[in-house]
């Protein structure tokens, strides 16, 4: 261990000249620390984003309780660094390493970096260069990491195929220890990384690029793919595995709390929804698992507020049981419980009072869309009067703060509905001076956020072009000239980050070339403005000989191979192109659970409670 005591050495004299130092220094509560030389195999999760953001992640959480179960694994953690740390480490020879050993990544078996969304992408290079890996994965022989990569991002996995060596695709809790295994068994053996590859490649949801074929037309579509991977599901999600043991920063995280997943996959249907149909069906867990997973956790944690997570917590079943189960436990340890991914249209007093049980904060709601129109071709299923009744209800009980989310540049949208976004907000303006002043809460304001669509992968929506850049800014200034109050607040995404996020959602391989042309010129960490740079990405697409506008801007024939068709999601090509059609007609598609559409997602046998007969 003479290399970790060298870099520890190291990073003493550094971490003093940085800002927030916890960033880098591990040792947090919680954290696993084993030893190094009495362990098999060693797996480094990799975040490619800054600590606060990567520590707020559910799913490296899950993983890393999972794999450090087992005496004979170590998992540890790495993230993206910040520049002025970034300096200091090029400075000082100090390569990228990992929190809880100190180990440089490069000696490790497995790094496996999470995909959470396109704009971490180029941060993914960064953090192989800074741990002296290879990019390119037919450039790293034996002697160096397996890479991994995995996350909603993987069911398009094609634009990052020149670097990964494998993804997994789908839900992780049973896979990663068959691929451990099956590592273990090839370090075991002596067997090369092909052969490790090869071998993988055999298990369900389990994406080798190097081993599938891509054929391309002349005019830069996809003719032909050689294989089709199938995602993993966890079927049984009340049983599985759940950490409780939480690693605890030093320094504050994006999601600083207790966050209990009580149902995976949703009913809805949304149109414009890719979390919506790649984690069906919808599977929900015991409240009375949930309630004694809350306790567990903040016995060794001490956070003093608990997240119930899903996409539509709402939809759970059991909410009235799970609140009444935490209700003492949460007052008596002065708890807050937060509800977030309320539905606005079954938003009801049940729900009200557990927001209200410690304190009383904004309320947040996603109408998505203006106009009922478009709500129809988005498939929302609520209705304006739905809308105000519930921000009526709300007022009445003393909310006075409120968060709407909206979409720009959808389907078959027209200034019209753009414009129907602020005579929408204008009505829930005037709702709350109707309420009489002595039920309305105080310091009354709308905050509206505003953000570009950006047509995903195994959505209705796949073969949508995406709003140009002109015409993005274009909608943005009639909201910006029509939305104006002293107690609205109106937030937009920036335009030139959602092209590219939509340029490499909808990418494939030749992309690669593009985000080499990137890193070289320094692109890293875009999600965060005082790093992103729009000019370079335009002038390493240009370098590459790509036109961006190919994968974002062009409407996609019905017939057309898509690149991301090398993941099957569970549900049928058929089922989207009639959900595509039934938007065109301005028709809604019922919720799951009151009629099967027939997606294809009942191929899953599931033995948790599902509900919605997918």
């Amino acid at each position: 261990m003479a290399q970790t005591k060298n870099l520890e050495s190291k990073l003493d004299e550094i971490l003093c000249e940085v800002l927030r130092p916890a960033r880098y220094a591990g040792g947090e509560y919680n954290s696993v620390v084993k030893d190094w030389d009495k362990t098999d195999l060693h797996f480094t999760f990799c975040f490619p984003d800054l600590y606060e953001i990567g520590m707020s992640h559910l799913g490296i959480k899950i993983l890393y309780d999972i794999l450090n179960h087992r005496e004979d694994i170590w998992a540890e953690r790495a993230f993206m660094v910040a520049q002025d740390m970034e300096d200091l480490m090029k400075e000082k020879g100090i390569p990228l390493y990992s929190l809880e050993s100190k180990m440089p990544l490069k000696a490790h078996d497995v790094i496996g970096f999470t995909l959470q969304y396109e704009l971490s992408y180029s941060s993914i290079l960064s953090m192989l260069s800074l741990a002296e890996i290879p990019l390119l994965s037919a450039e790293r022989d034996n002697t160096f990491p397996l890479v991994c990569a995995g996350g909603p991002c993987a069911f398009n996995p094609e634009p990052l195929a020149d670097f990964i060596d494998f993804f997994m695709i789908g839900e992780g809790e049973d896979v990663i220890l068959l691929v451990s295994d099956i590592i273990l068994e090839g370090k075991k053996q002596g067997w090369t990384k092909a052969q490790i590859l090869a071998k993988l490649s055999e298990l369900q949801g389990v994406y080798v690029p190097s081993l599938v074929e891509v054929e391309y037309h002349p005019d830069g579509t996809v003719k032909s793919i050689s294989k089709t991977v199938e995602k993993t599901v966890v079927t049984d999600l009340s049983n599985a595995v759940f950490p409780t043991k939480l690693v605890v920063p030093f320094t504050e995280a994006v999601h600083d709390r207790i966050t209990l997943e009580v149902m995976r996959g949703c009913m809805r249907g949304c149109r414009f929804c890719q979390a919506g149909y790649i984690y069906r069906p919808k599977r929900e867990k015991d409240a009375d698992k949930l309630s004694e997973l809350a306790k567990l956790s903040f016995c060794s944690t001490g956070y003093e507020e608990i997240s119930l997570s899903s996409l539509s917590t709402s939809d759970y079943l059991q909410l009235k049981e799970l609140k009444a189960k935490l209700n003492s436990f949460t007052k008596e340890n002065m708890i807050n419980l937060a509800l977030p991914s309320l539905r606005i249209d079954n938003f009801h007093e049940e729900a009200l009072e557990s927001l209200s049980e410690v304190r009383k904060s904004s309320l947040t709601f996603a109408p998505e869309a203006g106009t009922q129109r478009m709500r129809d071709i988005i498939n929302k299923n609520i209705s304006e009067e739905t809308i105000l009744n519930t921000m009526q209800f709300a007022y009445e009980n003393g909310w006075s703060t409120v968060k709407l989310y909206f979409m720009i540049g959808l389907p078959f949208e027209t200034d019209e509905d753009v414009l129907g976004i602020c005579e929408l907000v204008k009505k829930i303006e005037d709702i709350y001076y109707s309420v009489p002043k002595e039920k309305r809460g105080k310091r009354f304001g709308i905050t509206v956020s505003v953000s570009t669509f950006v047509p995903k992968p195994h959505t209705p929506f796949q073969w949508a072009p995406q709003d140009s850049f002109d015409t993005i800014l274009r909608k943005q200034n009639l909201l910006k000239e029509n939305l104006r109050s002293k107690h609205i607040r109106l937030n937009w995404h920036d335009a030139e980050t959602s092209v590219l996020e939509g340029a490499f959602s909808r990418g494939d391989r030749k992309l690669g070339q593009v985000l080499l042309e990137a890193h070289k010129l320094g692109c890293k960490l875009d999600g965060w403005n005082e790093y992103f740079s729009f000019e370079k990405w335009q002038k390493a697409f240009r370098n590459a000989g790509v036109d961006m506008t190919f994968y974002n801007e062009r409407e996609r024939s019905l017939d057309e191979v898509l690149p991301w068709e090398i993941v099957s999601c569970g549900v049928t090509k058929e089922f989207f192109k009639r959900e595509l059609a039934a938007a065109k007609e301005v028709l809604t598609t019922p919720n799951c659970r009151d009629k099967c559409a027939g997606c294809g997602a009942n191929r899953y046998q599931c033995n948790s409670v599902c509900h919605n007969r997918i």
